[in-house]
């Protein structure tokens, strides 16, 4: 995180089908994501709409993929990311500018429904040429990063104890 940028949470709905493209070899996606707050009404006792808010949604790298390949249209979300102004000029020479939610994380909103998770396969780490076989496992997760040594469940001195 940096200072200055704006960072935001928004709960909502997909809006578009999501746009993949690769930006010199950089994975991109792009979907719109519409967040319609709710208010209570109590001349009508009921819930009423607000109007929504729509957010143009970059992802980059792995999770461009992942968004690309996991996220449909009408599916809800929560997405966190940070607030970009993005600036062009058209070719009659004038100036543009549109805010784009840079997104850090994307995930189905388990309020709402259910999915499924499926890991990605790991990566390779190395920028040399030499293709790498990645290892197998047959665990779920990684290795623990420290090793652990067990604690004994029954005392060893149970005198010592009483004592």
């Amino acid at each position: 995180m940096s200072l200055g940028d704006t960072y935001l949470t928004v709960v909502g709905w997909i809006g578009s089908d999501p746009d993949f493209k690769e930006i010199r070899q950089t994975p991109q996606t792009t979907f719109r994501l519409g967040s319609t707050p709710r208010q209570f009404d109590r001349t009508l006792n009921n819930y009423v709409d607000k109007p929504t808010t729509w957010y143009t949604v970059q992802c980059w790298r792995a999770l461009a993929r992942n968004a690309f390949e996991s996220v449909k249209v009408g599916q809800p979300v929560i997405v966190t990311g940070r607030l970009r102004t993005h600036e062009w000029t058209d070719d009659s020479g004038e100036l543009h500018s549109r805010v784009i939610l840079e997104a850090f994380s994307l995930g189905h909103d388990l309020s709402r429904g259910t999915t499924t998770f499926v890991k990605n396969p790991p990566r390779a780490e190395s920028f040399d040429s030499t293709p790498r076989v990645a290892e197998v496992t047959a665990a779920p997760y990684p290795p623990d990063e420290f090793s652990t040594t067990p604690l004994p469940l029954a005392a060893e001195h149970p005198a010592a104890e009483a004592a």
